[in-house]
């Protein structure tokens, strides 16, 4: 079963890595798939957009077995660090 969530979650990768996040699988049970973002996405306003509507919907349909995904929490995520914004403001603008 980990062999299949990885491979569809390979193939979503790079859409969560161009905006600076990614993916981690951490478990399978009784049907359901854990997962964490990483980066970006553990912090954007969106993330419950692209659980629902990308990766939950692509790991549902390609894999049977699956009936819900789940996010755990990133307990470690430091505030300090958290950077909402890849934007420059110049001084023309």
């Amino acid at each position: 079963m980990k062999e299949q969530i990885e491979a569809v979650l390979d193939r979503l990768r790079p859409y969560l890595m161009n905006d600076g996040g990614d993916i981690e699988f951490v478990d399978y049970k009784d049907g359901i798939c854990y997962l964490k973002f990483l980066g970006h996405c553990a912090t954007c306003s969106l993330m419950n957009v692209t659980l629902n509507e990308g990766i939950k919907e692509a790991l549902i349909n390609e894999i049977p077995e699956i009936t819900d995904v789940e996010l755990i929490a990133n307990d470690n995520i430091d505030s300090q660090n958290i950077n909402f914004f890849d934007v420059n403001i110049d001084d023309d603008f």
